[in-house]
């Protein structure tokens, strides 16, 4: 899993804990650091987060496709 830095970054230019950004996108704590961890989160668990820090809740599914050429036909 590759950890979401852009995530942490956020937290952290607000000064944040994992807790309190937990706390305010209406998460558990497990959960929320379970995301910046790079675990696959819902849809729904994306949209809370995206909310709290005001950013694009699609971030969180960028880069989950492997990048592999495909075979010509």
């Amino acid at each position: 899993m590759k950890r979401r830095t852009w995530l942490i970054a956020l937290r952290n230019s607000r000064g944040l804990t994992q807790e309190k950004a937990a706390e305010l996108a209406g998460i558990e704590r497990s959960t929320y650091t379970k995301a910046e961890n790079g675990s696959s989160v819902g849809v729904k668990t994306a949209q809370k987060i995206a909310t709290a820090f005001d950013c694009d809740w699609t971030l969180f599914f960028e880069n989950i496709c492997d990048k592999k050429e495909q075979k010509p036909a």
